[in-house]
């Protein structure tokens, strides 16, 4: 255990309930009350997947659809970066996002934070309906011993999670009173 100091993340992913429901809600806070540089480039770019796989949301498409624009979203601004160098298509046949983005993009939601329910039915990937409610929690993960990049980048872990009902027309973002843009976490910060 250590002290958090200032400079470094904290990366809280809380579940609630309500009237017997569950949420799960991540978000990442600048200790000092501003995010660094690299720290904002890296949570602007998960806060960019999350949008682009939240927006992905509707019913009729497959559950893996949000991951793959997600992957897409945070590939190419690895290599924007330069994190990841190369073809951003051929890195991601290659999985080279994995190091730093190892999880799915999320997990159903219900009675239970992991609620119960597949993922693929006849071995392929199920099609969302009316009424499903899930997760969209893309993530950023640059290991601290990692010599593959720059020192500016290694010790920082970002996470943005928001509960999303899909609705008969696309989706609604049940936890979208939690602040998670870079200005609305540092205003959250400077309250006393």
């Amino acid at each position: 255990m250590s002290r958090l100091r200032n400079g470094d993340l904290l990366l809280i992913d809380a579940g609630a309930e309500c009237d017997h429901y569950a949420a799960d809600i991540t978000r990442t806070f600048p200790i000092s009350g501003r995010f660094t540089k690299p720290q904002k480039q890296l949570y602007e770019l998960v806060l960019d997947a999350q949008l682009a796989a939240i927006e992905k949301v509707r019913p009729g498409i497959a559950w893996d659809q949000s991951h793959e624009v997600a992957i897409e979203v945070l590939t190419a601004g690895l290599v924007d970066l330069g994190i990841l160098q190369g073809d951003v298509s051929a890195l991601i046949a290659d999985e080279a996002y994995k190091p730093f983005y190892m999880h799915r993009i999320g997990h159903w939601l219900g009675m239970d934070v992991h609620d119960v329910g597949e993922y693929k039915i006849e071995g392929k990937w199920r099609l969302l309906e009316p009424g499903m409610v899930l997760t969209i929690e893309p993530g950023l993960y640059i290991p601290e011993d990692c010599q593959e990049v720059s020192a500016k980048w290694r010790g920082i872990g970002i996470r943005i999670e928001d509960d999303i009902l899909v609705t008969n027309d696309g989706c609604e973002v049940l936890s979208s009173s939690a602040p998670k843009t870079v200005q609305d976490i540092e205003a959250l910060m400077r309250v006393n």
